[in-house]
């Protein structure tokens, strides 16, 4: 089974569907599977007293403008429905409330997405297993009972899952990766472990690669610089390009773990084994 890779655009698009757009565009040529976004109803996600206290952004000068800045409405996620379409690409986004999941149900996505901060809304579980389709649950900031406990609510939907190593660090440092928790997640609930990375670089995720994950998530971005808080733990498109190409290699390099000699190894072994008069 072929890694399934995931592009996260998540918030990296800063509301702007021309950059949203190129996004979509590295993705697609890319070779990559999917892109995914993040969706949020402000007023259910924080708190008024919050939305209302300052920050300076592009936007205006509060957090509820910027957050709101940093939505798609209706119209633009159609356009960006239509766009993956015509590119040939899967997209899917995780809810950060109900209200936001309902949203998404309009454009019908093959996936849905459980963001390591909203793997303990059980209410919210709940409502995603409801739909039936394929959900790639992250697992950062969790212990193993908050992990049982959405195995448990998808098990009891009859609702197809994977789960996700993730570290919730933004970036994440290479020694904080602990890649071996893939084969521990898969030992520990029988399921298919994808990987959901944040660290700088590609190293890691060629790692992981090699040890057997279902799925592979990197954040992408046009420029690491850019304003938001996802872009500097994001691949740039020249990166995220070279990473697609060679999980594919690592891929085929992998093999079935059954030792054998192949035809071409059988004139090489001839001349070198010429003196042993075999």
């Amino acid at each position: 089974m072929s890694i399934f890779i995931v592009a996260e655009i998540g918030i990296n698009h800063n509301g702007d569907m021309s950059i949203c757009k190129e996004l979509i565009d590295v993705a697609a040529e890319s070779g990559c599977d999917a892109v995914k976004f993040q969706k949020r109803d402000i007023n259910q996600v924080y708190t008024q007293e919050f939305l209302a206290s300052p920050r300076e952004s592009q936007w205006g000068a509060t957090q509820r403008e910027q957050k709101l800045g940093l939505e798609f409405s209706a119209d633009e996620y159609q356009e960006i429905d239509d766009y993956c379409k015509e590119k040939g690409l899967e997209w899917f986004a995780s809810a950060w409330d109900i209200n936001s999941q309902k949203f998404l149900r309009q454009f019908n996505s093959k996936y849905n997405k459980v963001a390591s901060a909203m793997i303990v809304y059980t209410e919210l579980l709940k409502e995603v297993a409801s739909e039936g389709k394929h959900t790639f649950i992250s697992t950062g900031m969790t212990t193993y009972d908050d992990i049982q406990t959405a195995v448990d609510i998808f098990r009891t939907a009859a609702c197809s899952f994977e789960l996700m190593h993730t570290v919730s660090t933004y970036p994440m440092k290479d020694e904080d990766a602990n890649l071996n928790m893939i084969k521990t997640l898969r030992e520990k609930f029988k399921c298919d472990v994808g990987y959901s990375g944040h660290e700088v670089g590609l190293a890691v995720s060629y790692a992981a690669a090699a040890l057997g994950i279902s799925s592979l998530e990197r954040h992408i971005t046009l420029d690491r610089s850019m304003y938001g808080s996802d872009q500097s733990a994001s691949v740039e498109p020249i990166g995220f390009r070279q990473l697609v190409g060679a999980v594919r290699k690592i891929e085929l390099a992998m093999g079935d773990g059954i030792k054998k000699t192949i035809e071409a190894e059988a004139p090489i072994a001839v001349n070198l084994r010429q003196h042993l008069n075999l």
